[in-house]
């Protein structure tokens, strides 16, 4: 149901992604226990960065370069989580969205890694992690003008074409974002700086916590990297 192309390990070998499958979840507003939850992570992720300038951290320095590698401009398309602890350093908080979305958000910025939820209503296949011919289809958020990707840019598609993530963490589309009634998702983690593999796995037992806490469901999950390209 996931998996990367093989082109994809082959350029990025360090690529790691913590995999969840869920199913039968219950997406709502997020409760006060998990919005005090959200909150405190906020502030303990504000003092742990401190004056750190977000380039320096190793995870999303690692996002700059391999965003470099495939032809994206790292300040103008940041990187999930850079965007994120961008906006958390700069106004002090990240809105709550919904359940789904802010315990997405809360491990993004615990390990300053990309984490995405994507609503598998519209998935058609297997997702794959690719690089774009630039013929596939592409909706933004908030529109419903088809846009397409760039040649030679990764992105998540399914075997229809249609794109739920470009520019490999930059952003999701409307199909895949994770709405008030989304049950069934892959949900995925993933790394390229060195020595990443405690990252994933800590931040993947994270969010099956979590998720197991507040939104219910059945979770199957695995770890891929260059030695294991699909699940």
């Amino acid at each position: 149901m996931f998996q990367y192309h093989a082109d994809i390990l082959e350029r990025f070998p360090k690529t790691r992604g913590g995999i969840i499958l869920a199913s039968g979840m219950t997406n709502a507003p997020t409760s006060d226990a998990l919005g005090k939850a959200y909150q405190q992570e906020q502030q303990a992720t504000i003092n742990r960065i401190g004056e750190t300038p977000l380039s320096e951290l190793p995870s999303l320095s690692a996002w700059r370069t391999t965003f470099s590698a495939f032809g994206a401009n790292p300040t103008k398309s940041r990187s999930a989580p850079e965007a994120l602890l961008r906006r958390l350093t700069k106004k002090g908080d990240i809105p709550s969205i919904n359940t789904l979305v802010d315990i997405g958000n809360l491990v993004s910025i615990r390990y300053a890694l990309p984490v995405a939820v994507f609503d598998t209503r519209s998935l058609k296949g297997i997702l794959t992690v690719q690089f774009s011919k630039g013929t596939e289809r592409y909706t933004e958020l908030g529109s419903d003008e088809v846009r397409h990707p760039d040649v030679g840019e990764v992105i998540f598609a399914d075997e229809t074409d249609l794109v739920f993530a470009r520019r490999w963490c930059w952003r999701q589309s409307l199909q895949s974002a994770s709405k008030i009634d989304t049950t069934d998702a892959i949900i995925v983690v993933e790394a390229q700086h060195e020595n990443n593999l405690d990252d994933i796995q800590q931040a993947q037992a994270d969010l099956v916590s979590l998720l197991e806490s507040h939104a219910g469901g059945n979770y199957e999950s695995a770890i891929l990297d260059k030695d294991r390209l699909a699940f």
